[in-house]
């Protein structure tokens, strides 16, 4: 069967409600990213989430909401700072974990007792939500752990015909997924950065956000080391590194670099295609993985990024990179030159896949 790609308009969204209400798939555009949405209360269509992508069955999925009011449908013991959160950054790119009603399956948490809620804030999104009458699962709609998509196009090119229908909203206004915390727990935890900031949501609740530990419970997505990654091998590197690696592997190897540029004025040649990105942080997570996108390409053998600023306003740019790439330092060692690490990342892409 073929996908359908629609123009979003009244039609299109009420063929998408139908869809969801037989259990089908349908994936949707967010302010975020590309979502493949399921009738969240189907346990059936939330299973065909997980085989569409690949996704491990106890990676749990957000549910997407229409309103505030709607909360209550989904979860229990919502403490004040939830709706105080919700009041003031939905609908928004904010998800909040609570703990959640007995009524939603164990199929849509990952067999867990809390809940991921979101209420968009894109009108294609907005419009769906209120024609169904209900919650929709929708975690990216991309393989599992692969560059997530910001066009209906990216979508059709990550899952053919495993999606029913594309909801074609145009570009995702922010690009990156959302800002999650978790408040289900004693403590407040901030488990992925998004263009909602640590320190925006502190101030509004007047109390400090805790970080995950290492190897906690995986029960928000985006808690992989790896994630969001290009299938062309991807090092996270300065602007001397990537010189000292554009200098060893195309002239002595010609192997094909794409360059992802920040700071620095990178030189292309016939076999490094740059791409400089913007300087602005919303700007640059706006563009992100329509690059990543862009340069994940069988004429292009390793993709490096340039690190951009390391601040806060960076911190979701930052925490995608980190996990989408290998970070130049892993390559190295005080024992090592740079041919020594140019041997190494030569056996990766050796070895890639």
């Amino acid at each position: 069967m073929k996908t359908i790609i629609r123009p979003a308009n009244p039609d299109s969204i009420q063929q998408a409600t139908e869809l969801l209400r037989e259990g089908k798939l349908v994936a949707i555009p967010t302010e975020t990213v590309y979502g493949l949405g399921a009738d969240a209360l189907n346990p059936e269509a939330v299973k065909r989430i997980f085989a569409a992508k690949g996704r491990p069955a106890h990676h749990p999925l957000i549910v997407h909401i229409p309103d505030k009011a709607a909360l209550t449908d989904w979860a229990i013991e919502i403490p004040e700072i939830a709706w105080k959160l919700a009041e003031h950054f939905w609908p928004g790119p904010l998800t909040i974990v609570l703990k959640k009603h007995p009524d939603v399956p164990m199929e849509v948490t990952g067999g867990q007792n809390t809940i991921a809620l979101r209420v968009p804030n894109h009108p294609v999104a907005l419009n769906l939500l209120k024609a169904f009458g209900g919650g929709i699962a929708a975690p990216s709609a991309n393989r599992f752990c692969r560059i997530s998509p910001t066009q209906a196009s990216h979508v059709e090119v990550e899952l053919g015909d495993k999606v029913d229908m594309i909801l074609d909203g145009g570009a995702c206004q922010v690009g990156l997924e959302s800002t999650i915390v978790d408040l289900s727990g004693e403590e407040i935890k901030l488990l992925r950065p998004g263009l909602i900031s640590k320190s925006e949501i502190e101030a509004l609740l007047q109390m400090k956000l805790a970080l995950p530990e290492n190897n906690e419970q995986i029960h928000a997505p985006g808690m992989m080391e790896v994630h969001y990654a290009p299938d062309t091998t991807t090092i996270l590197c300065t602007a001397e590194q990537i010189v000292n690696i554009q200098k060893g592997i195309t002239f002595q190897h010609q192997y094909k670099l794409g360059v992802i540029a920040y700071f620095s004025e990178i030189v292309g040649d016939a076999n490094t295609q740059v791409v400089t990105m913007p300087k602005d942080a919303n700007a640059y997570a706006h563009d992100l993985y329509s690059t990543l996108r862009k340069l994940d390409n069988p004429e292009v053998d390793i993709i490096l990024v340039e690190q951009p600023p390391q601040t806060e306003i960076w911190q979701a740019v930052n925490n995608r990179l980190n996990k989408a790439a290998k970070k130049y330092t892993d390559f190295e060692s005080a024992e090592k030159n740079d041919s020594n690490i140019l041997a190494d990342i030569f056996y990766v892409l050796a070895t890639w896949n």
